[in-house]
């Protein structure tokens, strides 16, 4: 994080040698308002959604599961389309209208859960999350379709691709207590999900009173999920390969894993951030690169076993 603070374009291309900090207003002024606030948010961002990806992947016992998984990221991305759309594109109603329907994706989810009638309880939220997602999936392309091409389309696309660049004091500190609480319940709870991804049957004879605790559980992967991708839109991947590296290096136990996973999950898209401002004049969406790492990093730990798996 603290070299990330000196990587950048400005005063040249590449490094920011620290000595301007004194010497150079504009470099100081580029440090503090526009730098700091950025790292501290892609660190958050992605520490965040490793946190919420290996929740979900352990209270619902697959390791395919992603922070989009009950409709969250989707609901969030409608959201933003609504508030660009609907009530005046400011950066605060896109941020308030994102994180209200990305938990509108999580309250539909367990709606419908509820009323399914065959299968366990994470098979019924499984369901009821695909129908969701692909609600509001589709209620987003109806937002493009009858957005004007020249203004609103471009907003809401570059907003979906995901981006740090509009990050300032003011919008950081506006998420900040959503996401930090959310991370902080997870790392909290981590004792429990061990327990909690059993089957029912054992978890309930161990004590654990699965409703509640899965239920705060899920609302803390939510919150941090949607404060955060409310800031920097949709940012894929990093909620998913996260956490399998994770569990590659320390282990399955999720008294390391969450720890490693939110670690992880910050290093990767601080770098992917790095990345996206410095390679080119113009910025790259951090959403591009993360899902681009992401995916040939999936397909390494898929193929290969050069890092050694631990029990």
């Amino acid at each position: 994080m603290l070299l990330s603070l000196f990587i950048g374009r400005y005063p040249r291309p590449i490094w920011m040698p620290p000595g301007l900090l004194w010497e150079d207003e504009l470099a100081r002024r580029l440090f503090f308002n526009l730098r700091l606030p950025r790292v501290l948010a892609a660190f958050l961002t992605g520490a965040s959604l490793a946190g919420a990806g290996l929740v979900l992947q352990m209270v619902f016992r697959n390791p395919l599961v992603s922070p989009g998984f009950l409709g969250v990221s989707q609901g969030a991305g409608f959201g933003a389309a609504l508030g660009i759309l609907f009530l005046g594109r400011g950066a605060l109603t896109v941020e308030i209208t994102a994180i209200i329907m990305a938990f509108a994706g999580l309250g539909i989810s367990y709606f419908l859960a509820a009323r399914i009638r065959f299968g366990d309880w994470a098979l019924r939220l499984v369901l009821a999350g695909i129908a969701v997602s692909a609600f509001f999936s589709a209620g987003l392309g109806l937002m493009q379709y009858i957005a004007d091409p020249l203004s609103e389309l471009p907003d809401i696309v570059f907003w979906l691709l995901g981006d740090l660049s509009g990050v300032t004091w003011p919008e950081f500190l506006r998420v900040l207590p959503l996401a930090l609480g959310g991370l902080v319940v997870m790392l909290l709870m981590r004792w429990r999900l061990n327990v909690l991804s059993l089957r029912d049957d054992t978890a309930f004879s161990l004590g654990a009173s699965l409703l509640r605790e899965r239920l705060i559980l899920l609302a803390a992967a939510v919150a941090a999920t949607a404060a955060m991708v409310a800031v920097a839109g949709v940012v894929g991947w990093v909620g998913l390969i996260a956490p399998h590296l994770a569990r590659r290096l320390v282990g399955a136990n999720a008294q390391y894993a969450m720890p490693a996973a939110c670690l992880i999950g910050g290093i990767y898209a601080l770098l992917g951030d790095n990345v996206a401002r410095t390679l080119l004049p113009g910025e790259i969406p951090l959403g591009i690169l993360t899902s681009l790492i992401g995916a040939a990093l999936f397909v390494l730990l898929l193929t290969g076993n050069r890092l050694g798996m631990r029990k």
